[in-house]
């Protein structure tokens, strides 16, 4: 794009890091690459706006977030298959020792899925992902609660857990 300086060196840059952020938010690869891409169409939109602000990652993370948030709101119904989709591996993915703590975050339901990668992952404050989720900061505490407390009880009550604990 060289009517854009510097999207296209941004997206070189971040684009790991931005389907690495998508995976943990949608809990899998494939959702998390068409995440990145209508992030970054959105952002080549608005690139001559963005670009002379502090933090263009930001705006990306930001409408990754929205998007994810819209999708799960439009469709909050299982979709079921007769046979389960292959599981791809990428190498921006967490490696398989890893796998077991994503597979739990990934059962719990998108809203607290959304805070707790958004607070421990983008280490973002309660009133960041407030504003960036568009809930109250009560409702991300709550939220975080709860799926921490889902974590815990699936961790720790998983006999392979207890194994490689011990």
């Amino acid at each position: 794009m060289d009517d854009e300086p510097g999207f296209d060196d941004f997206v070189a840059e971040q684009t790991d890091a931005l389907l690495r952020y998508g995976y943990v938010l949608t809990g899998n690869p494939h959702d998390a690459a068409d995440l990145v891409q209508e992030a970054l169409v959105r952002l080549c939109g608005a690139w001559p706006r963005v670009r002379r602000k502090d933090s263009p990652h930001s705006y990306v993370r930001t409408t990754m977030a929205r998007l994810h948030i819209s999708v799960w709101r439009r469709h909050r119904r299982e979709h079921l298959t007769e046979e389960p989709p292959e599981r791809g591996h990428h190498e921006v993915f967490p490696p398989d020792e890893e796998q077991g703590l994503w597979e739990e975050l990934s059962a719990l339901p998108r809203r607290q899925r959304a805070v707790l990668v958004l607070r421990y992952y983008e280490q973002l404050s309660d009133a960041e992902i407030a504003k960036v989720l568009g809930i109250s900061a009560g409702t991300v505490r709550s939220q975080a609660s709860r799926g921490l407390d889902k974590l815990r009880s699936s961790l720790f009550s998983s006999p392979a857990t207890l194994r490689s604990m011990q």
